[in-house]
């Protein structure tokens, strides 16, 4: 929680709080059984009324420090409002919104989702949370590259690597295209942003992974049987800090999952010195936000086809082109954009597909 400790204040991530909490009876039923039950407060393991007393209490010990410690709830659950109840002032203060990860790379995905989780940070008085990759999942870069398989939609990238990865199924410069341009968006939004390790390299999901060197207890519990195939190594190999190396700068004991060659054109070494690459781009945006910190809020703006414009205060825009076709943009001063932008014929920047631009209005 670099963001926080950055600023001199101290935050937890509480894994799994919505299971923190149970009521088993001496019988107990069946995996099957328990996900026909509904969520609503009373499942014997998930999300369970009185686990919002515990965490009243841990609230009352945060409280005790100056400032007050805050935390952030993984909990994965469906319903925006049950969700909401972690993240109130008298409970944990955060909740993780997992929405835009499970969103494909659509303007009107992301409009709904945004709008909709806007209005419920205001009924829980809470700050909103944006995530687009994590520890569990397929990397984002990966998911937005990928071509449905067999005319069926690929669920986070795991039915592609139960395929074996077809490379024709992957457009990798697509895929970081559009992750870079999601990024660039997410960082305009108000509220939290968390990033997880590897994106600000643009890292795709690693797929050179054989069987016999996976890490992941659900993988090695349940096989390609498990309820996420493969399990979640892909996307937890140790991130490359150099071009070369056993590691590629890890750790001088080596990396403890197998780190793919291409690795090497990822590191921060090599990105560090190019003005163009992911990790710069991202060092460019996480320093605009900062100074350009206000209220959390926002006002969209009319726009044609699939782009999305919103207003932040202070004056500045966010401007997001999904489609497939260049697009004019909004007047204003460049601050940062997720490609470069050519010109029209009168000099006029314009944004390509899969494009992000922050402008000062």
């Amino acid at each position: 929680l670099r963001f926080w400790a950055d600023r001199g204040v101290d935050g937890f991530r509480i894994d799994v709080a919505n299971a923190l909490a149970k009521d088993l009876p001496e019988v107990l039923p069946s995996a099957a059984e328990m996900a026909e039950m509904p969520l609503d407060g009373r499942h014997p393991v998930i999300d369970r009324d009185e686990v919002q007393d515990i965490y009243a209490e841990w609230r009352q010990v945060f409280n005790e420090y100056d400032p007050p410690r805050t935390a952030v709830a993984e909990a994965w659950l469906d319903d925006p409002e049950r969700r909401a109840r972690y993240a109130r002032p008298e409970s944990l203060g955060q909740a993780f919104n997992f929405d835009l990860l499970q969103a494909d790379f659509d303007a009107d995905q992301f409009r709904r989702i945004v709008t909709a989780n806007l209005e419920q940070q205001t009924m829980s008085g809470s700050s909103s949370t944006w995530v687009l990759s994590n520890h569990d999942v397929t990397r984002h870069a990966t998911r937005y590259g990928l071509a449905p398989l067999n005319g069926r939609k690929v669920k986070q990238g795991t039915e592609w690597m139960l395929d074996g990865a077809p490379a024709d199924q992957l457009d990798r410069d697509l895929g970081l295209r559009r992750a870079r341009a999601a990024t660039l968006f997410v960082l305009a939004l108000p509220g939290s942003a968390y990033i997880y390790q590897g994106e600000e390299l643009g890292l795709h999901e690693v797929t050179e992974i054989a069987d016999d060197q996976r890490q992941d207890p659900v993988f090695l519990h349940g096989g390609r049987h498990a309820y996420d195939g493969l399990g979640r190594d892909g996307c937890r190999v140790p991130i490359p800090w150099r071009r070369e190396g056993p590691s590629y700068g890890f750790g001088p004991s080596g990396a403890h999952l197998p780190q793919p060659s291409w690795f090497a054109g990822c590191s921060v070494e090599a990105e560090e010195g190019d003005e163009d690459s992911t990790l710069s781009m991202y060092r460019r945006a996480l320093a605009l936000r900062r100074d350009l910190e206000s209220s959390e809020t926002l006002s969209w703006r009319e726009a044609d086809g699939p782009v999305l414009i919103f207003e932040r205060p202070g004056g500045w825009i966010c401007v997001t082109n999904f489609g497939a076709e260049t697009v004019g943009m909004p007047r204003g001063r460049l601050l940062v954009a997720s490609e470069p932008l050519p010109r029209d014929d009168d000099g006029e920047p314009l944004l390509p597909p899969a494009t992000t631009a922050w402008l000062r209005c």
